[in-house]
């Protein structure tokens, strides 16, 4: 009797020892690509910065309600406050703002790709939206979004994989930018000979230019998310 257990313990152990060896042996006849390895960096990477974006965002509207409370008290004092309070936030992108200006919408291109050419050239980047909203800002827009996303001094746009990442959300084609100024010179400084417009028509790239209507404003939403300061703060006096 002993002697069966003996023999059972060891064919036991044989066959996890055999087990355990071929998992082992498969994984290095099959290690994990580079680019496997680096898109799980990313992506843990990304995860990491929306849980602290969410987070600095749960943040920021605690202290958004802390505030309005502590600012519903009604006397001549806290109005003219609350009044400077409200400009200052509309003027740094917390509010959302309205006005005249243009809408902008981008989308890829619907040629059919050439022989020898880049298929590339034919989707819209996130290096052609920055462009867009460069002049943009570089004709006096005062407030832009894109996708619904406020643009502040801060905010990114970056491409993340196939997708564009602004204010670490992603957006996808039609893009919509929406900029609040001077219509007509707004729309001048996209259209302008030699510009970004006429370049990314070269590829067949749609591009719609509105401007809106008399007595009917662009509306632009204010900036949601968090504004972390690890590395600075305010001066006394200033």
């Amino acid at each position: 009797m002993q002697g069966r257990l003996a023999y059972l313990s060891i064919l036991i152990v044989s066959v996890v020892l055999g087990v355990m060896m071929a998992v082992q042996f498969k994984s290095v006849r099959e290690p994990l690509s580079f680019p496997s390895r680096q898109q799980e960096i990313l992506a843990f990477e990304l995860k990491q910065v929306k849980q602290e974006r969410e987070s600095l965002a749960e943040q920021n509207r605690q202290l958004r309600e802390q505030l309005d409370r502590t600012l519903s008290g009604s006397s001549p004092s806290t109005d003219a406050l609350l009044s400077e309070l409200t400009m200052a936030r509309a003027e740094a992108g917390l509010l959302g703002v309205k006005g005249s200006g243009v809408t902008v919408i981008l989308n890829d291109s619907i040629r059919d790709v050439q022989p020898g050419d880049d298929p590339n050239q034919y989707l819209i980047h996130d290096k052609d939206l920055l462009t867009v909203v460069n002049e943009l800002r570089a004709a006096g827009a005062e407030a832009i979004s894109v996708n619904g996303q406020r643009l502040l001094a801060t905010s990114e746009i970056r491409c993340a994989g196939n997708t564009i990442l602004v204010n670490v959300t992603k957006i996808a084609p039609p893009f919509i930018v929406m900029a609040i100024g001077d219509p007509d010179m707004l729309e001048s400084s996209l259209k302008i000979k030699g510009g970004v417009i006429e370049y990314l028509q070269i590829w067949g790239i749609q591009v719609e230019i509105k401007k809106s209507p008399p007595n009917k404003d662009i509306i632009v939403p204010g900036y949601s998310g968090p504004i972390p300061m690890k590395f600075g703060s305010p001066v006394k006096g200033e």
